[in-house]
């Protein structure tokens, strides 16, 4: 049984790599530079046939690192299957992935095992929405974002991009290239939010780098990192003008947190299968109170948010998997909470 320290040091090693995909080579940049530039206003995409108010089930997580079942260290095979499966069981309109979705994104074997493993949802006709998290780009930029474009070719070779489903208004943010002052991305983030549609009762945003972070990720990785403080104040500044409810989703670090800043929701969603980061410390500005400092080893959070949305009211549920060591795996609902309409 390891100490609360020894814990903590597997978290520290584990969330200090690869904290900052937000820098990447020049030629990378410019590789991305080329790529279809969404509208800078009304939505990149559209989901047809959705009424604005009309009722529907969203379901989001992330951090899965879809790779070769041999894989038990990186991530946990057997939980990312069955979360897959429950997913699918949810019969969700659109899924909202937070990034992180392959262990190495360059690897076009481990694409294959997330197309193998997710074909649940092919079946059932879900939308899936992604961001780009920094594993898309690990082993090699252009491969890892060649590999993302075929993977999600809905997107139209967008890396950063807007929906509009229903009464949903959906921003996916590009962590891999640059989002501060002076970026393209930052511009048509700014227009995005200066031109939102009028009958948006919600607007989600999707970045894989956490906007907010608990006591223990700000003392252990210092997140959020300059850039990512910058993009929150963009947003709540925007928000206090709107009549919309903004909701942010972010994943990275591997459990579940949720924060309410300035009139925004915040929501960590990475406990999608990827190792595990156990929280020893809940700050008192998470939401999320189900921890027991005594326990160990601590409350590991593989789970994934059901988003229940009609008309003007919405609410979340978390489900986490109630024993990862069971034979069979169950969920169970850990966290309730709503996310009405101003």
């Amino acid at each position: 049984m390891r100490s609360k320290t020894g814990w903590f040091l597997a978290f520290f090693s584990c969330i200090g790599v690869g904290l900052l995909p937000g820098y990447v080579p020049v030629a990378a940049a410019q590789a991305s530079a080329q790529a279809p530039l969404p509208p800078m206003t009304g939505p990149s995409l559209t989901v047809p046939g959705i009424m604005p108010g009309e009722a529907m089930k969203l379901v989001a997580y992330g951090d899965s690192r879809f790779t070769d079942t041999s894989n038990v260290s990186d991530t946990n095979p057997k939980v990312r299957q069955f979360l897959v499966k429950q997913v699918a069981a949810e019969k969700p309109l659109a899924i909202f992935l937070t990034g992180d979705t392959p262990f190495v994104g360059a690897d076009a074997a481990d694409w294959k095992v997330f197309e193998q493993e997710t074909s649940a949802w092919r079946e059932e006709h879900l939308y899936v929405f992604p961001t780009m998290g920094n594993h898309e780009v690990k082993g090699g930029y252009e491969a890892g974002i060649a590999n993302y474009r075929a993977n999600f070719a809905q997107l139209k070779g967008y890396l950063y991009y807007s929906a509009q489903i229903g009464n949903v208004y959906l921003i996916s943010l590009d962590s891999t290239q640059a989002n501060g002052a002076g970026s393209p991305q930052r511009a048509w983030l700014q227009s995005q939010l200066a031109h939102l549609p009028p009958d948006a009762d919600f607007v989600f945003f999707l970045d894989h780098m956490p906007l907010m972070a608990d006591l223990q990720s700000q003392i252990a990785a210092s997140l959020p990192a300059t850039n990512e403080i910058s993009l929150r104040e963009v947003i709540e500044a925007a928000a206090a003008k709107s009549h919309a409810k903004f909701v942010v989703i972010n994943g990275h670090i591997h459990n579940y947190e949720r924060f309410e800043h300035n009139g925004v929701t915040y929501l960590v969603s990475g406990g999608g299968a990827a190792q595990a980061y156990p929280i020893l410390v809940r700050g008192d500005e998470d939401l999320y109170r189900d921890h027991d400092p005594k326990k160990q080893p601590p409350i590991i959070n593989y789970h994934y948010l059901v988003i229940q949305l009609e008309g003007k009211h919405a609410e979340g549920k978390m489900y986490r998997v109630a024993d990862a060591k069971a034979d069979p795996l169950s969920v169970e609902v850990r966290d309730n909470f709503l996310l009405d309409k101003k």
